[in-house]
């Protein structure tokens, strides 16, 4: 049976890509089982990597906050160890997806987690939405913001409320039973014109999932 629970994860980082040398500072995960916070991982990472100043200004990680910090590793293989088997959600899965897998192999730990993303999901189910960016989305549908964006734990507390609002919606709006994950990452892959067709079969019950993960979709 697949897990229950859904992993929302968010990082802070020293740049926009693994594959450029660029590190976590920070890490939060929030597990999510029916749509309700179950339980929740945060921790500074220590790299060594150097820390832009417009990163420290815009996130309030220090370089002696991150020296005081445990190292990368053992912090990533806890939080493989806390998310386990559960599948995982970010908000742009494209980045913090990149991180999970960089990370967790310099750690020396398999990262199998099927990702889905909140960002694409906003614009298939909030298409009148004038902006899909985290902060932004969550004052559109009226959830709570974090008074302190761009730290891991916030962020990504707005991300699982924002989840919970979608799997929400699609159960009352749309008719679904059970919005999981799988169903999740089928609907990110669905071309807008398709939407409403691909939402009327899934209320019918019928079985739409795609056997396998397959590339995020912008």
């Amino acid at each position: 049976m697949p897990s229950p629970r859904i992993a929302v994860i968010d990082f802070e980082t020293t740049g926009m890509t693994p594959a450029q040398g660029a590190r976590a500072t920070e890490v939060a995960i929030v597990l999510l089982e029916d749509g309700r916070p179950v339980d929740k991982f945060q921790s500074l990472m220590k790299t060594g990597a150097w820390l832009p100043p417009f990163i420290v200004q815009l996130t309030g990680i220090t370089p002696a906050m991150l020296e005081t910090a445990p190292p990368a590793e053992s912090v990533m293989r806890d939080a493989a160890r806390f998310v386990g088997d559960a599948p995982m959600v970010a908000h742009n899965a494209s980045f913090d997806s990149r991180f999970w897998a960089a990370e967790l192999a310099l750690a020396d730990v398999p990262a199998p987690h099927a990702f889905a993303c909140t960002v694409l999901l906003s614009r298939r189910l909030y298409p009148e939405a004038t902006s899909h960016q985290l902060g932004r989305i969550v004052t559109h549908l009226g959830l709570p913001r974090a008074e302190r964006a761009h730290r891991a734990l916030a962020d990504a507390e707005m991300a699982a409320a924002l989840l919970s609002r979608m799997q929400h919606d699609l159960r009352t709006r749309h008719g679904i039973a059970d919005p999981d994950h799988a169903m999740l990452t089928a609907l990110q892959r669905c071309a807008r014109k398709g939407l409403g067709k691909m939402l009327a079969r899934y209320a019918a019950g019928d079985d739409l999932l795609s056997p396998s993960p397959v590339p995020l979709p912008v």
